[in-house]
């Protein structure tokens, strides 16, 4: 029987490692760098999505991202993850008084606003 139970497990130790593809590039990636020289762990895949977009400018296949886009001002991310995605919004609108839309991957848009505070701990 395999112990997962240390830290320091190479990829090679799983049985699934996670792969990615991009049909805008042809290629497909399995996230072995990302699981061995990174140690993204469960966050392999939103770590190589998030890089895949900022070199080539897209995501790729069935990746969609949870937008955070001030109205005010040039601030604005992208998140592969609700959580991460309100709590840069309700930060963000709390230190600047600025209103922040909150766009989730089925278009879905809620308004943050630095009085929205309570958003925070909610869905």
């Amino acid at each position: 029987m395999t112990d997962m139970s240390g830290d320091n497990k190479q990829s090679d130790d799983f049985e699934n490692v996670p792969v990615v593809s991009c049909t805008r590039c042809g290629r497909e990636w399995e996230l072995t760098y990302e699981l061995d020289e990174l140690q993204a762990g469960n966050r392999a895949v939103e770590q190589f999505a998030l890089d895949h977009e900022r070199h080539t400018g897209h995501l790729p296949d069935d990746i969609s991202p949870w937008i955070a886009d001030c109205e005010n001002c040039p601030a604005g991310e992208q998140f592969l993850s609700k959580r991460p995605a309100k709590r840069w919004a309700v930060t963000h609108a709390r230190h600047t008084s600025h209103s922040i839309d909150l766009i989730s991957p089925d278009g879905d848009e809620k308004t943050i606003t630095s009085d929205d505070s309570r958003y925070e701990n909610s869905n």
